[in-house]
């Protein structure tokens, strides 16, 4: 495997890459002739991976950025691709956390302004006064990883904390000791210092306007450390200008570098984007980004990929086994149904439902599409194949679970047919993976690559025949599982054999009686 690191990172990182694989450190030759060669590149900021880039990038399956945005890399390409796009979104969070804080400091005290007044002669006490953070209300717009660090920071300055985030649960605000707003407006009246912690989004751009500004108090002041975008900056200089607004600190603009009004303001306090400009920072963006490469190629999961369902660790513990099995109830699913899928339902039951189970899902539909399309299927882009095929895809998560603590569930409906159901479980520490139901029997065999399922009138003697005919045939099987209906008429048999049927006991096979049997790879 060969990987290309574009822009330079820590020297750890590139050992670690160096330890695995075949790693060319290249800054300067033109990237469109080079990138077809490799299986992974490392970026920062400056390179920009566009759709045709990426294109042309044949051997391709990873794309790391050494850093918390993906901006600059075309991510539907990729994922239209099936290549892996990951970042380092922990490892500027302490350093944005402490810039915003430090922004906020300089703003309310002015720092920045008297210092320059200092250097050039003039002595300005009475000018550059400012007022307290203490008792002050910080409100926060964001509360993710770095919203949520400063929040801590603002409470031991002694600052009132209150913030939104739709998609943090209301236990983290009561354990940080914040107050959860009911929606933004909410906090837009209550900050006394309002800060930005949004990703940037079609909704989220250009959220600091007009209208949301006049919802703000008289005096307010606002820092924005993470999306320059986030603001209407023709707004801000107006509310500035007018008195509306008392100050802003800002280290983030709509276009960089920038040069425009907000810098011949006097209460606004600027830096050149440098929230994640620190030493241990870049350190760690470089470590980060080489293990999840390293995951990347050696098949491992790629725990802070952008276009794969991402779990937390302690999550993934627990789905971790009921991954490869859900991707192997996908293939057997869609094997036995026949046909083009039209619907496919992942249901997962037992305490296993309390977890986020799209990992799941996108490994069912990994397994579904594997020798059925014509190009290179895995998690990444799986979801956006079945969306483009047309196919409903949907879960379930119930907390009961039958005969198993745990089970998933994988159900498929092709055109023109009937629904067809498949269920397994894991067992023991290795795990082991079983099959659970099949064709609504309930049936006990460990997956095996090479399996046959078929089912028969459930008469005396086929056990034996299927036995002679295998072994006539030269195939060895080795495992059984039978199941039959509650009124003993229809049976299931599922076998697993130690290499592929031969096309004569396949023919053999039909020609017997068992018409339905299907043979199935589930490597």
């Amino acid at each position: 495997m060969r990987v290309l690191v574009r822009e330079s990172i820590a020297d750890a990182g590139i050992a670690l890459l160096r330890s695995k694989f075949d790693v060319d450190e290249d800054q300067s030759t033109p990237i469109e002739e080079i990138i077809g060669d490799y299986d992974a590149i490392v970026i920062r900021s400056a390179t920009k991976l566009t759709a045709d880039l990426i294109d042309a990038a044949t051997n391709l399956k990873m794309i790391g950025r050494a850093g918390v945005g993906v901006d600059n890399v075309d991510v539907e390409a990729a994922t239209r691709r099936g290549i892996v796009v990951a970042n380092a979104p922990e490892s500027t969070v302490v350093s944005a956390a402490e810039q915003t804080v430090g922004l906020m400091v300089a703003l309310a005290r002015n720092i920045p302004q008297a210092h320059a007044a200092l250097k050039q002669g003039r002595w300005e006490r009475s000018k550059w006064g400012g007022v307290e953070l203490q008792g002050k209300t910080l409100g926060v717009l964001g509360f993710g990883r770095i919203g949520q660090q400063v929040a801590r920071r603002a409470i031991g300055l002694g600052m009132q904390v209150v913030a939104y985030d739709p998609f943090v649960a209301d236990e983290r605000f009561r354990e940080l000791g914040v107050d959860h707003a009911a929606s933004e407006d909410d906090v837009l009246a209550a900050a006394d210092f309002l800060t930005l912690h949004s990703p940037l989004t079609d909704e989220t751009r250009g959220m600091i306007n007009r209208v949301s500004i006049g919802k703000m108090k008289d005096g307010a002041r606002l820092v924005n450390a993470a999306r320059g975008a986030l603001i209407d900056e023709e707004a801000l200089a107006e509310a500035l200008q007018s008195g509306k607004l008392a100050g802003a600190a800002l280290d983030v603009f709509s276009a960089e570098p920038y040069d425009g009004p907000l810098l011949g303001i006097d209460n606004v306090v600027v830096t050149p984007h440098l929230a994640a400009s620190t030493d241990e920072a870049q350190d760690r963006a470089g470590v980060i980004i080489a293990e999840q490469v390293c995951a990347a190629l050696e098949g491992g999961l790629v725990s802070n990929a952008v276009n794969i369902p991402i779990v937390d660790k302690a999550s993934l513990e627990i789905l971790g086994p009921f991954i490869p099995l859900a991707a192997k109830l996908g293939r057997l699913a869609v094997e036995l149904a026949g046909g083009r899928p039209r619907r496919v339902v992942v249901s997962a039951h037992g305490p296993l439902a309390d977890y986020d189970t799209r990992l799941l899902t996108v490994a069912a539909l990994d397994g579904i599409f594997q020798g059925r399309v014509d190009q290179i299927v895995n998690y990444v882009n799986a979801s956006l194949l079945a969306a483009e095929r047309g196919i409903v895809v949907s879960e379930e998560r119930l907390r009961a679970s039958r005969d198993y603590m745990n089970i998933v569930e994988v159900r498929v409906t092709p055109e023109g047919g009937n629904e067809v159901e498949v269920s397994g479980t894991t067992i023991g520490p290795e795990p082991r993976l079983f099959l659970a139901s099949a064709y609504g029997f309930g049936i006990d065999i460990e997956f095996a690559p090479d399996m046959v399922f078929f089912r028969y009138d459930d008469v005396p003697g086929v056990i034996g025949k299927v036995g002679t005919l295998f072994g006539t045939n030269g195939a060895n099987i080795a495992n059984m599982a039978v199941s039959r209906t509650r009124d003993g008429q229809q049976a299931l048999m599922a076998l697993s054999v130690d290499e592929p049927p031969s096309g004569a006991l396949i023919d053999e096979m039909h020609n017997v009686g068992f018409g339905d049997a299907i043979f199935i790879d589930l490597e």
